[in-house]
């Protein structure tokens, strides 16, 4: 399968690299070019035992690929995971405009069928929020594509965070 992630922070970058582990082609979507090029020279942001070597085999066998370029990531997957952060808003709620400002470049780009997929630590309606952005783009755009918005929301812990993914049931 054809994915893309938006988002190379923990929870993007490992689940990325752990859909890639499993044979999937995986492109990894990042606005800060900077954090894109590190990536591409293998150089990884965070620690998570294992990560490292991970990211190298995939980069090394093509099914993990860094971009800066929204157009591409759109283009590539079939299946489109939004892991930005959601960090807290005025009132401790979460503030959601990294998430539906992905969704926004998903519609922009997109020229047929695709799964959204919330990925993000988000609260309940936030998928209908994620519909509704990308059904207002594609009106704007006289676009009809179907698509389709999902939740997998994530559960992995720092240190134990591939296992967790690749292991789900312990």
């Amino acid at each position: 399968m054809k994915i893309s992630i938006y988002g190379s922070g923990y929870v993007g970058l490992v689940t990325a690299t752990c859909l890639a582990e499993v044979g999937n082609e995986v492109v990894c979507m990042d606005i800060h070019t900077d954090k894109i090029e590190h990536l591409k020279q293998e150089r990884i942001p965070i620690y998570e035992p294992g990560l490292e070597q991970l990211v190298q085999d995939n980069i090394a066998t093509g099914r993990l690929r860094f971009t800066s370029d929204v157009a591409e990531a759109v283009q590539h997957g079939l299946f489109q995971f939004i892991a930005v952060g959601t960090p807290p808003d005025e009132d401790g709620s979460a503030d959601l405009q990294y998430v539906l400002a992905v969704a926004e470049s998903i519609a922009q780009h997109m020229d047929g069928h695709h799964i959204i997929i919330d990925k993000s630590t988000i609260p309940v309606g936030t998928a209908d929020k994620v519909k509704s952005t990308i059904s207002a783009i594609l009106e704007t755009r006289s676009q009809p594509y179907e698509f389709d918005v999902v939740s997998n929301p994530e559960f992995l812990k720092e240190g134990s965070a591939i296992n967790d993914f690749m292991k789900p049931t312990g």
